[in-house]
């Protein structure tokens, strides 16, 4: 790095995970989203349950994170689960006028980028399960 100096590592291997952070943007942007939806109960409820998905993204990749390669790849199915429920989450938010048009594509994107993510990472455990572990996973990922 710049400066002699070298990036400061993480306890947590799941923080080094760019599809972690995208995660994390996405609840951020879900809370900026439910933020200036006003006060209508039936909004508030809704986003409620949106932000219970979006979280269940970054908490599915975090657990998984700490089991063993075949373990992970399951959570990382989960998380693609709960890019799934966001997904029909911001169609009825369409659908009812809780978002714009402009909202609706700016979620699509990110959970379709989320997705292509989650897929390449399952890919990638799943490859080095059956070449390096020969039908052993018990090496933990953290």
């Amino acid at each position: 790095m710049e400066n002699g100096q070298e990036k400061p590592t993480t306890f947590f291997r799941f923080e080094d995970l760019r599809i972690y952070h995208k995660s994390l943007e996405y609840i951020s942007w879900g809370y900026d989203m439910a933020k200036n939806a006003g006060t209508d109960p039936y909004v508030k409820l809704f986003f409620d349950r949106f932000l219970i998905s979006a979280q269940a993204i970054s908490l599915n990749i975090a657990e998984g994170s700490s089991r063993n390669k075949s373990q992970f790849v399951y959570y990382l199915k989960m998380a693609k689960s709960s890019v799934r429920e966001c997904v029909v989450l911001t169609t009825l938010a369409l659908h009812r006028n809780i978002i714009t048009p402009k909202h609706y594509d700016e979620s699509k994107n990110q959970l379709m980028e989320m997705t292509k993510m989650i897929g390449a990472l399952i890919g990638s455990l799943q490859r080095s399960v059956k070449v390096g572990d020969h039908g052993n996973d018990e090496d933990e990922t953290e």
